[in-house]
C-alpha cells in the first residue's frame, strides 16, 4: 500500500520527489538536530492522486489522523483543544521552489472555544489569541474559500481608522476581538455559510486547498515560465505553531548565509518583532536588519548563527533560512538552497571552492550559461524611472540608446557622423544590413526571436527587440498609443526584457564582457566576480569534449569570437558577401542572356569573394572555418516585385523609354520569372547551385585560392566547404565530382587540405543520412531549417501569429526554435547521427542552427554525440560553459 505520509524523522533532504523542497529539508534539518516543530509532510503523490481521481485518496484520511495523533502525543496538547490547544501551520511545498505561488494556512485549530484556551496557554495574552484567530479567518478564507482578500483588508483598515492607529501592532485585544467578528461577517457574505469550528475538518479542508493551489493560474504561469514540469505535484507540511506574535520577546525573520546579490559573506536579513511569518513576506511592517538582532535578543542572535554556519556547511552552498522566536526560544521553519543573482551565483561557486566546501566540477555545474549571459549584457540604470513607450520579444540581449532611423542607409550616414542611432523597422531583410551593423540597436514591429532582425543582431551581439505590434512604423515617424516618435528622437531598448523607453537611460557596460575581450583596467582585473568567472570558464574548457566554433561572416566578427574563444567557424554564410556595392554583380549574373555575360559577372564576383575568405582564414589561422555555398534563393538580392511593378508601370503611364526604364522592365520580368509562393521550400542551396552552372563553381574556386593564399604567407588555412539543403546524396555527389576537380587544379602541392560535407536540414537528408554519408567527410546540423520543414512552421511567421497562445496552453514549454525539440528534430538530430557515423565511422557532427547557442540544447548534443556546436560570438562563452557543464555532468551519471 502507498504510504502518503511522513514524520519528519524520517525523511531527508534527497527525499525532494516525495516530500518536496520544504519537507525534505525541514526533515534533514530535524535529523541534524536542530530547533525544529514537530509535524509531517503529505507527499506528492497523494497531491497527485487528489488531482487526478478528484476529492477522495483511499488511505489518506486514517493516515493523516495517525501521525496527527503522534504529533499531539509530542506536542502534548490536542488539536483545537478548548483547554490546551494545537495550532498547525499548512504549507505548500513542492520539489523546485515556487515562492508565493502556492498556499499557506496558518494557526489552524483555533475556534470560537479555543481562541480561549490560546489566551490562557499564552499567560491570560488575550490580543495574541485574537490576532491569531483573525489571521486564521483572513488566510482561511483567502485561500480554501476564495473570499476577495481586499474584503478582510478593508475591515482591518476600518479598525485601524477607528481606533486612531497606524499599525496592527497598536490595536488591542478588544479591538481585535470586534475585528474577528467583522471576519466571520465577511465570511459568511462571501461563502454562505459560517466560518467551520471543527478542528480537524479545517485541517482537511486547507490541506485540499494547498493540493488545488498546485494549479492555480498564478502557479501554472510560473512553472512554464521556470521550465518546471506540471506533473510534479506539492507536498503539504503540517507543523505545530510556535509563535513569534507573543510580544517583543517574540518575533520572525529571513536570514542568508550569504548576500544573495552579490555572494559576499556576512550577515543578511530582516527580523520582525511581534510578528508571523507572513508579515515579513507581505511587507505590510517595516523590518529591521537581521544584525539588530544581537541587540534584541543576544542569545538567538548566536544560536542563529551558528546554525546558519551549520547549514551551509552541510548543504555546502548558500542558504535560505525562515526562522521564529517564541518568547527567546529560536525555531527553524524553514531552509533551502536560496535564489541568487548571476553575479552572486559565479561568486559563491568560487568562494566555496577556495573553502575547500565543493570542487571545480561542482562549481561548474552551480552556474548556467544563462546566469553567464545576463553578466554579459549591458544593462539600462533605471533608477530615473524613464518613460516606458511598449514592450516587445526580447530578441537579442543588450540595452542599446540613440536617435531613432527608419532607413538602414540614414543608419549608416548618422553613424559615420559620430551618432548613435536605433534602426526602427517593420521588420528587415538583407539589405539592411549596413544599416543594422551602423546601429546601436534594432526595433522591428514585427518577427519573433528567429525573424532575420533577431538571428542577425544575436550573430553581431547587436540589441534588438522585435515584434513590438504595438508599434506603427511610418515614413519619418512611429506612433505608440498616439504618442508620435520622429525621426531623430531617441529611444532606448532593452534586448533582455524587450522594453522600449522615451529617450536616453544611462548604460552600465559589463566588466564579464571587457575580460573576455581582453579590455579590462587593472582595478577590474582583481574583481571577485571577474575572477570567479575566469576560474570556472577555464574549469569548463578543461573538462568539455564538445568543441564550441562561432557563426561568422567577416573578418571582425570572426576576431571578436576568437577572443571570445571559438575554436573555429562552423558557419560562415556567403550570402551576406553578395550585398552592398555587389548588388550589381548579382542582378548581371541573374539578368545574364548568354554563357558569356554569365561568365563574366562570376569572374568580377570571384576575387572580391575571395578576399572576404582569406580575411576570415587569416583571422581564425590555424582553426577550421566551415564555409556555406549560397543558399538562400537569388530573388531575394532582386528589388521586391511590388515595388518594380509599380515603377515600371509608372514609367509606362508616363511614356518614358530610356536605358533604366528598359532595364527596370528586365528586371521585372526576371522578379517574375524567379518569383515563388514559398521560397523557403523553393530555388536555394544546392538546387540553386545546380541550376545556375558556374555559381558554385565560382565559390569553391575563390574558397581555395584564399587558402592558398593564407598558405603561402606561412599560415594553416582549413577550409571545409558546406553545401546546404541536400536533400539526395546525388546532389551532393553532383557538387561533390566538380568540387574536387577545381580544388585539385587550384591547390596542387601547397599541402592544403579542403573538407566536402553538407548541411542536414531537410528531413530527408536526417532520414538517409546513411546514404549521404558516403559523400561527405561532416555534416553540420542546420536545426533552424530543421525545425520549420520538420513543423511545418513558417519560422518567420509563426511566432508573432500564434505562438503565444500555444506557450499559454502549454503546448509548448519553450519555443523549438530556441531549445531543441528532443522528440521530434532531436531525433532526427540522433538518427542521422548515428547512421552517419555508421557508414563512416570518421565523420564530423556539427550544429550551426540558433540552437547551438541554447544552454538546454548544448547538453542534447553533447548526449548525441556531436563533435562541436557553433553559435555567434557573442554566445561562444555561454556554450563553453555549457560544454563544460554537459562534460561534468554526464561523467557523474556514468559513475552512478
Amino acid at each position: 500500500m502507498t504510504k502518503f505520509v511522513y514524520d519528519f524523522a524520517e525523511g531527508n533532504k534527497d527525499l525532494k520527489d516525495l516530500l518536496g523542497g520544504k519537507g525534505a529539508n525541514l526533515a534533514e534539518m530535524t535529523n541534524l538536530g536542530l530547533p525544529v516543530p514537530a509535524g509531517f509532510t503529505i507527499t506528492t503523490e497523494a497531491c497527485r492522486r487528489f488531482l487526478s481521481e478528484g476529492a477522495h485518496v483511499d488511505g489518506l484520511d486514517e493516515e493523516i489522523d495517525r501521525h496527527l495523533a503522534a504529533l499531539e502525543a509530542t506536542m502534548g496538547r490536542k488539536l483545537g483543544d478548548p483547554a490546551d490547544p494545537l495550532l498547525v501551520s499548512v504549507r505548500s511545498g513542492a520539489k523546485f521552489s515556487m515562492p508565493g505561488m502556492m498556499e499557506t494556512v496558518l494557526n489552524v485549530g483555533l475556534n470560537d472555544e479555543s481562541v480561549e484556551g490560546l489566551s490562557r496557554q499564552a499567560g491570560g495574552n488575550d490580543r495574541f489569541a485574537w490576532d491569531s484567530y483573525r489571521r486564521l479567518i483572513q488566510m482561511f478564507g483567502k485561500t480554501v474559500c476564495d473570499v476577495p482578500g481586499e474584503e478582510f483588508e478593508n475591515a482591518l483598515h476600518e479598525a485601524k481608522v477607528a481606533k486612531g492607529v497606524q499599525d496592527d501592532v497598536q490595536l488591542d485585544a478588544t479591538d481585535l476581538k470586534e475585528l474577528v467578528g467583522a471576519y466571520k461577517k465577511v465570511f459568511v457574505k462571501h461563502v454562505g455559510h459560517d466560518f467551520p469550528q471543527e478542528p480537524r475538518h479545517q485541517l482537511e479542508l486547507a490541506v485540499e486547498a494547498v493540493f488545488q493551489s498546485w494549479n492555480a493560474d498564478r502557479a501554472v504561469l510560473y512553472r512554464r515560465q521556470e521550465r518546471i514540469p506540471a506533473d510534479l505535484g506539492t507536498a503539504v507540511n503540517v507543523v505545530a505553531m510556535v509563535f513569534g506574535n507573543l510580544g517583543p520577546d517574540s518575533g520572525t525573520g529571513v536570514a542568508f548565509t550569504r548576500d544573495p546579490a552579490t555572494g559576499e559573506s556576512g550577515i543578511y536579513g530582516d527580523y520582525l518583532q511581534n510578528a508571523q511569518g507572513e508579515d515579513v513576506v507581505a511587507g505590510i511592517r517595516n523590518t529591521l536588519p537581521l544584525a539588530d538582532l544581537e541587540r534584541l535578543d543576544k542569545k538567538s542572535y548566536d544560536q542563529l548563527l551558528q546554525i546558519m554556519a551549520t547549514l551551509e556547511g552541510h548543504y555546502h552552498d548558500l542558504c535560505d533560512i525562515e526562522f521564529t522566536i517564541e518568547r527567546g526560544k529560536l525555531w527553524m521553519l524553514q531552509t533551502r538552497v536560496g535564489k541568487r543573482t548571476a553575479a552572486a551565483a559565479f561568486t559563491i561557486a568560487a568562494q566555496l571552492v577556495d573553502e575547500g566546501m565543493i570542487d571545480l566540477d561542482e562549481a561548474v555545474t552551480r552556474v548556467s550559461g544563462a546566469q553567464l549571459a545576463q553578466l554579459m549584457f549591458p544593462r539600462f540604470d533605471l533608477a530615473a524611472d524613464p518613460v516606458s513607450l511598449t514592450r516587445g520579444v526580447g530578441a537579442s540581449p543588450g540595452a542599446a540608446f540613440g536617435a531613432v532611423v527608419f532607413t538602414s542607409a540614414d543608419a549608416v550616414a548618422r553613424a559615420a557622423e559620430g551618432q548613435q542611432v536605433i534602426l526602427v523597422r517593420r521588420e528587415t531583410n538583407p539589405d539592411d544590413l549596413p544599416g543594422m551593423i551602423a546601429a546601436q540597436g534594432i526595433l522591428t514591429s514585427r518577427g519573433g526571436k528567429t525573424s532575420h532582425a533577431a538571428v542577425v543582431a544575436r550573430g553581431m551581439g547587436k540589441t534588438c527587440v522585435c515584434g513590438a505590434d504595438q508599434v506603427e512604423v511610418g515614413r519619418d515617424q512611429f506612433t505608440v498609443d498616439g504618442q508620435v516618435v520622429h525621426e531623430g528622437d531617441v529611444i532606448s531598448i532593452d534586448g533582455t526584457t524587450g522594453r522600449v523607453y522615451l529617450g536616453e537611460v544611462p548604460v552600465r557596460p559589463s566588466e564579464v564582457v571587457q575580460y573576455f575581450e581582453g579590455d579590462l583596467d587593472p582595478a577590474q582585473a582583481n574583481d571577485p566576480l571577474v575572477a570567479a568567472v575566469h576560474q570556472i570558464m577555464s574549469h569548463a574548457d578543461d573538462r568539455s569534449r564538445l568543441k564550441v566554433r562561432t557563426n561568422a561572416d567577416t573578418g571582425p566578427d570572426a576576431a571578436r569570437a576568437r577572443r571570445f574563444g571559438a575554436q573555429g567557424i562552423g558557419l560562415c554564410r556567403t550570402e551576406h558577401m553578395f550585398l552592398g556595392d555587389r548588388r550589381e554583380l548579382v542582378e548581371r549574373l541573374i539578368l545574364a542572356h548568354s554563357k558569356a555575360e554569365r561568365d563574366d559577372a562570376l569572374a568580377a564576383l570571384r576575387p572580391l569573394q575571395r578576399a572576404d575568405f582569406l580575411e576570415i582564414f587569416r583571422e581564425m589561422n590555424g582553426l577550421p572555418v566551415t564555409v556555406r555555398l549560397i543558399d538562400p534563393p537569388l530573388h531575394e538580392f532582386l528589388p521586391s516585385l511590388e515595388e518594380l511593378a509599380v515603377q515600371v508601370a509608372v514609367a509606362k503611364e508616363r511614356g518614358s523609354s530610356d536605358e533604366q526604364t528598359e532595364r527596370d522592365e528586365r528586371m521585372l520580368a526576371a522578379v517574375r520569372r524567379m518569383h515563388e509562393s514559398n521560397p523557403m521550400l523553393g530555388l536555394r542551396g544546392v538546387r540553386l547551385g545546380l541550376v545556375i552552372p558556374g555559381l558554385f563553381a565560382m565559390q569553391v574556386r575563390a574558397i581555395a585560392e584564399a587558402a592558398v593564399a593564407l598558405a603561402a604567407e606561412g599560415g594553416r588555412p582549413r577550409p571545409e566547404i558546406m553545401v546546404p539543403l541536400v536533400g539526395a546524396v546525388q546532389e551532393l555527389e553532383t557538387v561533390r565530382h566538380e568540387a574536387e576537380r577545381i580544388i585539385a587544379e587550384v591547390v596542387g602541392d601547397s599541402g592544403v587540405e579542403v573538407l566536402i560535407g553538407t548541411m542536414i536540414e531537410v528531413p530527408r537528408a536526417a532520414l538517409t543520412a546513411g546514404q549521404i554519408a558516403e559523400a561527405a567527410e561532416f555534416f553540420s546540423f542546420g536545426t533552424n531549417d530543421l525545425t520549420q520543414m520538420a513543423w511545418g512552421f513558417s519560422r518567420d511567421d509563426v511566432e508573432g501569429a500564434f505562438f503565444w497562445r500555444y506557450l499559454e496552453l502549454g503546448i509548448f514549454g519553450i519555443s523549438p526554435f530556441e531549445s531543441i525539440d528532443r522528440d521530434g528534430v532531436g531525433r532526427l538530430v540522433r538518427i542521422a547521427a548515428e547512421e552517419g557515423r555508421a557508414q563512416r565511422p570518421g565523420l564530423k557532427l556539427g550544429v550551426c542552427g540558433e540552437h547551438g547557442g541554447d544552454p538546454e540544447s548544448v547538453h542534447f548534443f553533447h548526449e548525441v554525440g556531436l563533435d562541436y556546436v557553433s553559435c555567434s560570438p557573442f554566445r561562444v562563452p555561454i556554450a563553453r560553459l555549457e560544454a563544460g557543464r554537459a562534460a561534468v555532468e554526464s561523467a557523474g551519471s556514468d559513475h552512478r
